[in-house]
């Protein structure tokens, strides 16, 4: 099963999401994790600090220090063998902003939906919906981020376009460097300052992330109903903001021959890499490039018509802190469940066959990924 309800995700590593918006705090349940592991909170909190409000005019500037602790399944910096629990307690709510849109049901929003499916929802914040709940995502992407480390798998991420602004180039150290995890420098002022214009204006803009996951062994991923590309893709699709996901060539495969579109395969490698890293739905050990369309935040303070809980017309203005571009703040959280899908396929196979998963070091990795333009 890759989930037994709607707040978990995983197989042989399975995680539990918990926690609101604006409720005492937010969290995450780990299981699955084997006992007498090295456990590094700090690494941890690293990723967190990356995720979290308030680190830019760019962003929300709710200002949460998203300090993480650890409640259970660890002992003298080693983990037991029993369920890890990490929580974020949230400090700075200001549930106030929403009273005056309580009965009223934000456009773009799961107000509406969550309402009519459960009978009552919680207006703060978007509550179970709000993008706060990933954190709980980042925190258990970042222990299997540790884990694939040591296995020289490595995810990184970055924005490849802003506003309708696309990056040309990748310059990985800028990327952490700016405040919207953009990776050309060239084109960073204009994406800054459509964002600032969509601000200035009340209103937001959207985004596309891509990640990088390179150093896979091939033979992760299994056929029909658990490919990794379709389960890297059900993972991104989770995320709230996500509208969109490729993976290789993606959509401009649909406008190619076979001929052009197919990976030739050589004794140093494949030639290229337009299936994106898998074949039949398992890796090939090339790197795996996926791309995420973003939307534009949905809280914005442009008047927009909507409908109230009983169905009558209304306006609505959304007040409070809410990011512009939400974007920025996505590409911690893709990486994290990158690392998640990854770290759970890895241990699925080594449950089916251990010990065979073996990176081809024959072939040049570092050539194939600079014909993805790295």
């Amino acid at each position: 099963m890759l989930f037994d309800s709607p707040s978990t995700f995983g197989r042989a590593f399975r995680i539990l999401s918990f926690g609101e918006s604006h409720g005492p705090a937010v969290g995450v349940v780990m299981d699955g994790v084997k006992p007498g592991l090295p456990f590094d909170l700090e690494e941890i909190q690293k990723e967190l600090d990356r995720r979290r409000p308030g680190q830019s005019d760019l962003v929300t500037p709710r200002s949460e220090g998203d300090r993480v602790q650890v409640l259970s399944g660890v002992f003298e910096g080693k983990t037991t063998g029993h369920p890890i629990a990490l929580v974020v307690f949230n400090e700075n709510q200001k549930s106030g902003d929403y009273k005056a849109i309580a009965d009223l049901f934000r456009p773009g929003h799961a107000d509406l939906t969550y309402d009519r499916k459960y009978g009552l929802r919680d207006p703060r914040g978007g509550g179970r919906s709000s993008g706060r709940e990933t954190l709980a995502r980042v925190a258990a992407g970042a222990w299997a981020k540790q884990q694939l480390a040591a296995l020289g798998i490595t995810i990184r991420g970055f924005n490849r376009e802003i506003a309708g602004i696309e990056g040309k180039r990748i310059d990985w150290a800028f990327v952490e460097k700016n405040p919207l995890r953009v990776a050309d420098p060239d084109l960073f002022e204009a994406q800054k300052s459509a964002v600032e214009d969509a601000r200035g204006e009340g209103d937001s803009v959207g985004g596309v992330a891509e990640i990088w996951i390179e150093g896979l062994p091939m033979g992760l991923g299994d056929p029909t109903f658990a490919k990794l590309d379709g389960l890297l893709a059900y993972a991104m699709m989770s995320i709230g903001a996500v509208k969109g996901v490729e993976i290789g060539s993606g959509f401009a495969s649909s406008r190619k021959r076979g001929s052009e579109n197919n990976d030739p395969l050589t004794p140093e490698g494949p030639q290229k890499n337009d299936s994106g890293g898998t074949l039949g739905g398992i890796s090939t050990g090339a790197p795996i490039v996926v791309r995420l369309a973003v939307k534009p935040t949905s809280s914005i303070s442009h008047a927009q018509k909507t409908i109230t809980k009983d169905g009558e017309a209304a306006e609505i203005s959304t007040k409070g802190r809410h990011d512009p571009c939400i974007a920025p703040r996505i590409v911690p959280v893709a990486e994290s469940m990158a690392a998640l899908v990854i770290y759970d396929t890895y241990l699925t196979q080594q449950e089916l066959r251990e010990g065979t998963l073996k990176v081809a070091e024959e072939w040049d990795w570092d050539a194939i990924s600079r014909l993805l333009g790295a």
